[in-house]
């Protein structure tokens, strides 16, 4: 079975890859390196023992895109990371996040629905359902007027995947909803690679500890929560992997109830910011440098996931703590700065 990791060089991609791997299946990897290096495919390799087959190309470009479904015509699996991901930045650019999530999923669409048969899974977002009502979030809740064009590229993802689906028996495809991903391989041979400033509160922590940024700014500690700092559901991206790999036999064994299916991927769990950093001076033994600044526009106060359909339906379930995730995201941290 041959499976296209598109983004498959980025953080979650490369080790939603390694299970792949680790579970026989035979990848081929599409990425532009954007927001990602060619050298992930090493650690990868260093992993698995085998290395991935890997085309260089941008997805915006449809030619391309219809050349690769001729030359790898086995591909009968499609696991879509490929996207632009800064809140912030699709506030500035939103152009460029329109053009680069939906145009690029468009493309790939087209493709998918020329076979008899295919299975699709789409990295969507909890920023789909915006400040949800209550708390912990189903599947049910319903989707809100995005916050950012970033937000609008998931919504809008999830909608042209489900329409295609309506017009496409052939097109099996599972949206996962995943909530803060974080942490690194226990092999520390893989893991999250920030171009520039990070845009995820973990690697800004790991960061700062190692000294090189000198302070972290938690946005506002007078929201309604008990420590007065933002709430988010944090993931280990190992476990995160695994219910991609687990999504796609659940497509590939025809065990889906119907062509079109979303799961929330999370841990259940919410954790606020200064329960992030106290997770980190635990496991590093270093005092974090912070301060407490203005809200930053646009956060959300509270988001933690209702797991109960993913752990009963997918038979998946998180297996690793905050803390856990945490020590593996040091461990990488000082890696590679070494």
């Amino acid at each position: 079975m041959k499976v296209l990791v598109t983004g498959g060089l980025g953080f979650i991609g490369s080790h939603t890859v390694v299970e792949l791997q680790n579970k026989g299946f035979e990848v081929v990897i599409i990425d532009d390196c954007s927001n990602s290096d060619e050298s992930v495919l090493e650690g990868i390799e260093a992993i698995t023992g085998k290395k991935p087959l890997y085309e260089k190309l941008d997805l915006k470009e449809k030619q391309k895109v219809e050349d690769f479904f001729q030359k790898y015509q086995d591909v009968t699996g499609v696991i879509h990371f490929a996207a632009s991901k800064a809140v912030g930045e699709s506030v500035e650019k939103p152009l460029l996040y329109y053009e680069n999530n939906i145009g690029t999923l468009i493309y790939i669409l087209k493709e998918l629905c020329k076979k008899n048969k295919a299975s699709f899974i789409f990295s969507s977002s909890c920023t789909v359902y915006g400040q949800a009502d209550k708390m912990p979030i189903t599947e049910d809740a319903p989707v809100k007027v995005a916050e950012s064009p970033y937000g609008n590229t998931k919504q809008m993802g999830e909608e042209i995947i489900a329409d295609t689906c309506k017009v496409t028996p052939g097109l099996n495809a599972i949206a996962l909803r995943y909530f803060n991903p974080m942490g690194a391989h226990p092999s520390a041979n893989i893991g999250e690679l920030p171009k520039g400033v990070p845009q995820n509160l973990v690697p800004f922590i790991t960061q700062t500890g190692i000294g090189l940024r000198k302070e972290l700014s938690v946005f506002g500690d007078d929201y309604p929560t008990p420590d007065g700092t933002c709430i988010r559901d944090y993931i280990y991206v190992v476990d995160l992997a695994k219910a991609h790999v687990v999504a796609l036999e659940r497509l590939l064994n025809g065990d889906n109830a119907s062509n079109y299916e979303v799961f929330n991927v999370g841990t259940g769990k919410g954790s606020s910011v200064l329960e992030a950093i106290k997770s980190f001076e635990k496991v590093s033994g270093k005092k974090l440098n912070y301060k407490i600044v203005d809200r930053r526009p646009g956060d959300i106060t509270t988001a933690y996931a209702d797991t109960t359909k993913a752990n009963k339906v997918l038979g998946w379930k998180a297996e690793y703590t905050l803390e856990e995730a945490m020590n593996y995201a040091w461990i990488w941290e000082q890696k590679i700065r070494d």
